[in-house]
């Protein structure tokens, strides 16, 4: 059976941006969720954990950078819980998805996975369009509600309807997932 990776999104954020404000809202109750389900699949070895996060157009940052970056912005409390682990993936990405411009999908086919977990911000934005990337690639994805956050609650809500029903995504709450 093919294996599957959890992919966090663009949680290395300094929320610093026009729509953070809006944004921390969406993102305050999904952090302790967000960080137990990373949590269980570093714990286990058939998951991969992979960050994939904005570089913020800075092509020479590393990823110490932007978990620097992030740690010094507006929010470290929404930051600190889910850095990533040293011993995890990383892909810096330019573009809203996490597929475009990236190794991902390279990765992920030579790891054998089959099934992709997104999580992370934005629900309307970089998770929508990183599952029609992984759904047109033909990997199965998974989303947890409880674990992406939108910027506009109803477009959070319309994205995860559009990634059931055009996307064939399964929408399960994290509780019941890598258990």
């Amino acid at each position: 059976m093919p294996g599957i990776a959890m992919i966090v999104l663009d949680m290395l954020n300094p929320y610093e941006h026009e729509d953070a404000d809006r944004l921390v809202h969406g993102v305050e109750p999904i952090v302790p969720k967000l960080a137990e389900l990373a949590g269980r699949a570093h714990r286990r070895d058939d998951v991969e954990l992979i960050y994939v996060n904005d570089n913020y157009g800075d092509f020479a940052a590393t990823r110490e950078d932007l978990v620097t970056r992030a740690l010094k912005g507006r929010r470290p409390d929404l930051v600190r819980p889910i850095v990533p682990p040293r011993d995890c993936a990383f892909l810096a990405k330019v573009r809203h998805s996490a597929f475009y411009g990236t190794s991902l999908e390279h990765m992920l086919r030579q790891r054998g996975i089959g099934t992709v977990l997104l999580a992370g911000q934005v629900t309307e934005q970089c998770v929508l369009y990183s599952a029609l990337d992984a759904y047109v690639r033909e990997f199965d994805v998974v989303v947890p509600p409880d674990c992406v956050a939108p910027v506009h609650g109803d477009l959070g809500r319309a994205a995860l309807r559009m990634m059931e029903r055009n996307m064939s995504a399964e929408i399960i709450p994290s509780r019941r997932l890598l258990v």
